[in-house]
């Protein structure tokens, strides 16, 4: 608490100035009291240290008369209390004692006093601290008479001893106020230095290697020495009410928001890099020593990360980390294949988890910045299948024969094969991978295995030489749902470049169960304990399927389970109904009289067939269809298996029915 006294300049009654300037304002009120009682003034007692003061300054100013009734407060006198403002020094004068004044007013005042000069002096603030205690004035030898040689009365001394000393005690606390705020800053400058440079090791070491790159971060440096210097300055203009607006900003950090001392360096979230937001990592930096190995992998997307699958499509401990600014730098997409290096860490480093990618050399076997510029592949125009992919191998090969003649495929097709259990859809997907190998080596081939039997997966590798991603039963269920997801970007990819791909995933029924265990619930249950959400990733899976206007096309061919006795396979089969292009149906009665290929040709097709089959083949065709029509399932299967035994081919099958089917031309 501070007190602010103004007091006017006082004369003496011989009309010059008085010699002694001490503070009134900084004696208690006691000490006052005790003044104004030597002087004589009347009610002291009861006075406020201001009208006391007052009372004093004018007894001394004013003439004799005066003395009998207590001064009024000065109009010009006035007390203000600051808080929290650094308190200047300001001296009042105070006038001469009761007993000198008493021989002053004997004499005459002298002629010619320079009146008017003492009138325009401005008055002076006097201002003192409560809490400070004035130092104890030093004893000074008084000469007989009780005046001091220099014309000041003991009472006087002593008020100017006390003044001299609290002024002296306000400048060394000033001083030291200001080396604890240099203090400070420097102690702040230096945790904040230790914490940047603990965080950022690699490129902020490098950086202050040379001696020009330290001095420049010296420089720029908050918390440096020039900087703690000018913040205490800052502080103690504000303190003044003189604050400017870069001393203001001087106390905001990064993010804009205001520090205090009791909070410096204990935001742990502005820790490292950590703000309300999740702040990604800057790609790392290559420095002459590191180690680095080649690396590459699938390039799996998530949230606020991205990893390099070196394993399969699934994590493994030796993935690669990829920042989000690095994925964006590249214009990096899920399912590309990138091809880089990894720096391993240096002994004594703390380990960490996946190694960083540190360079990158090829996406997707192209150039980086070639890939910048490839169209995506949800702007591509899907139209109808407009190529066909023939499944004919062999003349033995029954199961391929019959589908190009019944269900053809064509690139771009979105096929569901139908079956009940053990009615030969393994083996029917086995043909077709096999078919499409021989006849378009240039189609990329890959089998999704969704919750299948681990010897499954091993026939698939050992019978085609198509890319296998499998996830056997016994693995949970999100593992079932990454590598679905994962194969299918990575096959968008591929078009995107162009390419075919052909997608054969067993089975769309399975993966669906898998999303509906894996997924958040919805709270939208339908019949057999189905969410309604669920279905939603099968269905986009299944979707992608499409011929591309320009080049590339992207085949799905997925078997669908029915007949197992549950509602739940039941309800995601009518869900997938109405999605396909093409069908073929296995039927458990003919397999279970061990009719294989079990297909059951009056249900099996393919729409708009007529964009990928000739005209002359397709009336054929027709023709063929019937004539089969009727007949029962198992004896149309038979006719139609014992005429194809005759024949070599279909070329020659279709010749042969268009002479013997009545009604041909």
């Amino acid at each position: 608490m501070t007190e602010i006294t103004e007091a006017p300049r006082t004369t003496d009654r011989t009309g010059t100035p008085d010699s002694t300037s001490v503070a009134l304002g900084s004696l208690r009120l006691p000490e006052l009291k005790r003044v104004a009682a030597e002087l004589g003034i009347k009610g002291a007692g009861s006075m406020r240290k201001g009208d006391l003061v007052n009372a004093i300054s004018q007894r001394r100013s004013g003439p004799a008369a005066a003395d009998d009734t207590p001064a009024p407060p000065s109009t010009r006198a006035r007390t203000t209390r600051h808080r929290d403002t650094q308190p200047e020094m300001a001296v009042g004068r105070l006038a001469r004692l009761a007993d000198q004044a008493a021989a002053t007013d004997q004499q005459a005042p002298l002629p010619g006093a320079p009146q008017a000069a003492q009138e325009a002096e401005p008055p002076v603030l006097a201002r003192t601290h409560r809490g400070t205690q004035p130092a104890a004035p030093q004893p000074a030898t008084e000469p007989e008479g009780g005046v001091r040689e220099d014309g000041l009365d003991p009472i006087a001394a002593r008020l100017e001893a006390a003044a001299k000393a609290q002024r002296a005690e306000h400048r060394a606390g000033r001083a030291a106020h200001e080396r604890t705020d240099d203090a400070a800053a420097g102690a702040e400058a230096a945790v904040h230095e230790n914490e940047s440079t603990t965080d950022q090791v690699g490129a902020r070491l490098e950086q202050l290697g040379s001696p020009r790159a330290r001095t420049e971060h010296v420089e720029r440096t908050p918390g440096s020495e020039e900087s703690g210097e000018e913040h205490g300055r800052s502080r103690g203009r504000y303190e003044a009410g003189r604050r400017p607006d870069a001393a203001r900003h001087d106390d905001e950090d990064a993010n804009g928001g205001r520090r205090s001392r009791r909070r410096r360096q204990r935001d742990r979230q502005n820790r490292r890099g950590r703000s309300g937001a999740v702040t990604e990592i800057d790609d790392a930096v290559v420095h002459e020593g590191d180690v680095l190995t080649d690396v590459s992998g699938i390039l799996d997307v998530l949230d606020n990360y991205a990893f390099v699958r070196t394993s399969g499509y699934l994590p493994g401990p030796q993935d690669a980390y990829v920042s989000l600014s690095m994925v964006r730098k590249y214009g990096l997409r899920k399912g590309d294949v990138v091809v880089g290096a990894i720096r391993q860490g240096h002994e004594g480093d703390r380990r960490e988890k996946y190694n960083p990618l540190v360079r990158l050399d090829t996406i997707n076997g192209a150039d980086p910045e070639v890939m910048r510029n490839r169209p995506s592949f949800g702007k591509l125009t899907p139209l109808y299948p407009q190529e066909r992919l023939r499944m004919e191998t062999t003349p033995t090969n029954m199961i391929g024969r019959i589908m190009d003649l019944m269900s053809p495929i064509g690139k771009g097709q979105r096929g569901l094969i139908v079956s009940p259990p053990k009615a030969g859809k393994t083996m029917a997907l086995q043909a077709i991978a096999n078919a499409i190998t021989a006849n378009d080596p240039e189609v990329h081939l890959m089998v999704v295995l969704v919750d299948e039997r681990p010897e499954e997966v091993t026939d698939f590798q050992r019978a085609t030489t198509a890319e296998v991603i499998a996830s056997t039963f016994d693995r949970p269920a999100e593992d079932h749902t990454t590598i679905a997801e994962l194969a299918i970007e990575r096959a968008k990819r591929l078009v995107e470049l162009g390419r075919d791909v052909v997608v054969l995933l067993d089975s769309i029924t399975r993966l669906g169960r898998a999303y509906n265990l894996a997924a958040p619930a919805s709270g939208r249950i339908l019949s057999g304990g189905v969410d309604s959400a669920a279905l939603y990733p099968p269905k986009k899976f299944f979707g992608a399927a499409r011929n591309i206007e320009n080049g590339g096309s992207l085949t799905i061919l997925a078997t669908a389970l029915v007949e197992t006795g549950s509602k739940m396979d039941e309800v995601i089969f009518e869900e997938f109904k109405g999605t396909g292009n093409m069908e073929l149906r296995l039927s458990r009665q003919l397999a279970d009289k061990r009719i294989f290929p079990a297909i059951d040709v009056e249900a099996s097709g393919t729409r708009r067939e007529e964009l990928i089959m000739g005209r002359q083949e397709l009336d054929i065709i027709w023709k063929l269809r019937r004539a089969l029509s009727g007949l029962e399932s198992q004896q149309s299967l038979e006719t139609l298996l014992s005429r194809m035994r005759k024949t070599r081919n279909n070329s020659e099958f279709l010749v042969l029915i268009s002479k013997t089917t009545p009604g041909a031309d």
